[in-house]
């Protein structure tokens, strides 16, 4: 079974729920270094997904460009 791509939001959410999971004081530390663990994964995740489509609206933004001045 392939497993669907999280979107941004998703990972964004279980961050938060790991932070707050963190927060908890009552969190041994073993199971606080877990999470953080977790927690740099989805950083990571999420940072390639943001720089991703970051490159996705330059190339949309140098073609239209491309397109503009190839009609002037």
């Amino acid at each position: 079974m392939v497993k669907k791509a999280e979107s941004y939001d998703e990972m964004l959410k279980k961050l938060e729920e790991i932070v707050q999971k963190i927060d908890d004081s009552n969190v041994p530390l073993e199971e606080a270094m877990k999470k953080f663990e977790q927690g740099v994964v989805l950083c990571n995740n999420m940072y390639k997904k943001l720089s991703d489509a970051e490159e996705k609206v330059k190339i949309l933004i140098d073609n239209k460009e491309e397109v503009y001045e190839e009609n002037e």
